[in-house]
């Protein structure tokens, strides 16, 4: 073998390396936290290594006369001030370069949007008390979250397409706010369906959970497949992740056994240019599992 071929075989041997590289750290994890006291502290989640999107949950309560209520279950209470010590952790996840992002909603709060100009005062009252605007009663102090995250799961489903829009012009103001959400499967999604064609979301966490229609089930990849490629090819958005309980009983159904993920389902979808990576709820039960640590290396 002459050295042109040699040099040829070493070239062909750094470019495979190099894509098996690119392929094994295509993808980031996300994981929701702030819903259960004895899932450890914000920083605690950032000092994992494994994340790199935190959502913040939830602002339960907001729109349509509603004072906003932000409930983070044992964590803190914010009416007594209480949460304004999670100030230090939140900068400290941002400077490992994990991104804090305040997710609006849940399964269980109380809010609407009655009309385009409802939805312009809560983007006003999110982007003073949580992102870079002023307000004497920001629930975490100084600190400045990185952007909104939409997990709406009830209401008639109006004018999170304008809260979406108004959110997004903020970005103009110097720091990007990053925009994402957490859709059902079944698509297009009853809440967020008209918002996420506006194109301003970054990041869409579909879950792909409690919805069999869509969902993974025992062997057969048929349907959760088919559904992606819907989600991936119909969405306007930068990056979409597969959604997923973080424990078998983190969820109604829908949980996916490590192997099945990471041997089945993570190869077919990673093949999509929207591929951003695996949403699990949440961090307290990743505790209990381990399935982030376990599935790191191979989303």
């Amino acid at each position: 073998m002459d050295i042109g071929s040699n040099i040829s075989m070493a070239f062909l041997s750094l470019m495979l390396t190099l894509l098996l590289v690119r392929s094994s750290n295509a993808g980031g994890i996300s994981i929701y936290w702030g819903q259960n006291g004895n899932e450890g502290t914000l920083v605690d989640a950032c000092s994992t290594g494994n994340y790199e999107y935190v959502n913040v949950a939830f602002l339960s309560s907001f729109g349509n006369g509603l004072t906003p209520v932000l409930n983070l279950a044992g964590h803190c209470d914010p009416s007594s001030n209480g949460c304004t010590k999670l100030s230090s952790d939140i900068k400290s996840c941002q400077a490992k370069g994990v991104k804090i992002i305040l997710s609006i909603g849940g399964a269980s709060g109380s809010y609407s949007l009655a009309s385009s100009t409802d939805a312009r005062q809560v983007a006003t009252y999110i982007w003073n008390n949580f992102l870079g605007g002023k307000s004497s009663t920001r629930p975490f102090g100084d600190a400045v979250l990185d952007g909104v995250d939409f997990d709406i799961e009830s209401g008639d489903g109006k004018h999170w397409d304008d809260l979406a829009k108004y959110l997004s012009a903020y970005s103009k103001r110097g720091k990007k706010v990053y925009l994402t959400a957490a859709p059902q499967c079944p698509y297009p999604d009853a809440w967020v369906g008209t918002a996420l064609q506006t194109g301003v979301f970054d990041y869409v966490w579909v879950q792909f959970f409690n919805n069999p229609p869509c969902q993974y089930s025992s062997g057969d990849i048929g349907s959760i497949e088919d559904s992606w490629k819907q989600w991936t090819s119909d969405i306007p958005a930068t990056k979409i992740f597969l959604g997923l309980p973080a424990a078998p009983d983190a969820a109604g159904s829908g949980f996916i056994p490590v192997d099945d993920l990471t041997s089945k389902i993570l190869p077919v979808i990673k093949g999509s240019d929207k591929y951003g990576g695996v949403m699990l709820w949440s961090k307290y039960y990743d505790d209990q599992s381990g399935y982030s640590s376990s599935i790191k290396s191979h989303v």
